[in-house]
């Protein structure tokens, strides 16, 4: 331990007010400050446009990308009020846009007596107040009440307070802004990945159009995405380029203990998985303990039909492997539950416990029915798991068998005696090997071969 303080005192102690924290470590909440980063931020604005959408009140999403850089995602929900906060003193947007976990999804009960948001993808009242202090260009405009609102930023400190700026026939929020080039330095947005977040989404929503125009070019480029059949037929564009082992997705839904579920699933004749997971229209690119629940109850229904085949090699104890019963699989799993909870602020993974016993009950109970229900089908997808299962284990033994024949022609047992076999508390004498020309000599020659 040292005697003096080294110039570290009291007056060394920071305390970070406001946004400062989001601007100091960004990453810490948006993820990164690349590409990821910069879709981060669009996304926290979307996401706010479809939990309206979930509670019922909202239709329709647009997401426009200008020339010079700006991002504009509107919406036509209810709008962020604009009265002034009983606490704050301010304009109940303000707030929102400038405080760190300000928000009406903490699921406290509004003047009416219900909450403002039932189920809502955000949590902490953290993303767009993120957003605004990540812009050096943050502008919202807000419909509601008969009349529109704006109000302006700039890296989150505000530069135009709220103000009315003419009358509306209609409600909504739109959010125009600008990733801090300082930043997010020299990131452009990957329009395809951005692409198929939102058509993901007009898949979770039955019902939702979301648009997308990209302005950037010559020519204004607008696509719109509207899928009233929803996760099903969000499976059967996953499948379109592979062959199904039976003709229609298995739609599954379901409530458990307060979870709702949904999920699409059909197995293909490929190799490789493919599971979507979504957690309040969230993706959860990691998976998480909702993919743990839906593993697990795929591995245990396709093993017992197969047992109930007489498919299984009872005298061998024979079981199908979780990997072997997801091969060729494409998924897509929807989750909606209350107050979720993730490893971290960008919710890449799951960790409610809860959720693995709700997906797992149903999805069982549910797969087991149909498979009762679709005996040829079962059969087909049993059968492929059992030859992928029995294939695995043969190659396994044939490895192991030629690795066993070809031991005593690779390695000399003598030699490896004397190399490895020494035990000495002198570690000179137990490296001897390294040094020792007999050893050495044998070695080359056993290498050189006849």
């Amino acid at each position: 331990m040292t005697t003096q303080n080294s110039g570290y005192s009291a007056a060394d102690i920071k305390v970070l007010t406001g946004l400062e924290a989001v601007r100091q470590r960004p990453a810490m909440y948006v993820g990164s400050t690349g590409p990821s980063g910069a879709l981060h931020l669009v996304y926290e604005l979307v996401q706010n446009s479809v939990d309206e959408a979930m509670a019922g009140h909202c239709s329709r999403i647009s997401v426009r990308l200008d020339g010079d850089g700006h991002i504009t995602v509107s919406d036509n929900g209810r709008g962020i009020p604009v009265g002034i906060h009983p606490t704050e003193g301010r304009p109940a947007i303000e707030v929102v846009l400038t405080t760190l976990h300000a928000g009406g999804k903490f699921g406290s009960p509004s003047a009416s007596g219900s909450t403002a948001y039932g189920i809502a993808g955000g949590l902490h009242g953290v993303g767009v107040s993120c957003v605004n202090a990540l812009s050096d260009d943050f502008t919202v405009t807000v419909q509601r009440d008969g009349s529109t609102h704006a109000i302006a930023f700039h890296r989150g400190a505000l530069v135009q307070p709220l103000a009315r700026t003419g009358n509306a026939d209609q409600t909504g929020t739109s959010v125009r802004f600008r990733p801090d080039s300082t930043i997010f330095e020299g990131v452009t947005l990957d329009v395809r990945t951005l692409r198929r977040r939102l058509q993901e989404q007009a898949f979770l929503h039955p019902g939702l159009t979301v648009a997308l125009t990209d302005a950037r070019g010559r020519e204004d480029k607008l696509e719109t995405f509207r899928y009233d059949g929803g996760i099903a037929s969000f499976v059967g564009h996953l499948v379109a380029d592979r062959t199904p082992l039976h003709p229609q997705p298995i739609a599954i839904s379901g409530e458990h203990e307060g979870h709702q579920l949904e999920v699409a699933i059909q197995w293909t004749t490929a190799y490789a998985e493919e599971t979507l997971a979504y957690v309040n229209a969230i993706f959860t690119s990691q998976g998480g303990s909702h993919v743990e629940g839906l593993r697990s109850a795929l591995t245990r229904v396709v093993n017992a039909r197969a047992r109930t085949e007489g498919m299984l090699h009872d005298d061998a104890d024979e079981q199908i492997a979780g990997y072997d019963v997801r091969e060729g699989l494409v998924a897509v799993l929807s989750l909606k539950m209350h107050d979720p909870e993730y490893e971290g602020q960008t919710k890449s993974t799951l960790t409610s416990h809860s959720a693995t016993a709700a997906v797992e009950q149903v999805v069982e109970a549910a797969l087991e029915r149909w498979m009762t229900e679709h005996p040829t089908a079962a059969t087909a997808i049993v059968g492929k798991a059992l030859e992928a299962s029995r294939a695995r284990a043969a190659a396994r033994r044939a490895s192991e068998r030629a690795r066993y024949q070809s031991i005593d022609q690779v390695v000399s047992k003598e030699v490896y005696k004397q190399q490895f076999g020494i035990r000495s508390k002198n570690w000179h004498q137990s490296a001897s090997w390294i040094t020792d020309d007999g050893i050495l000599s044998a070695q080359a020659e056993m290498w050189d071969g006849p």
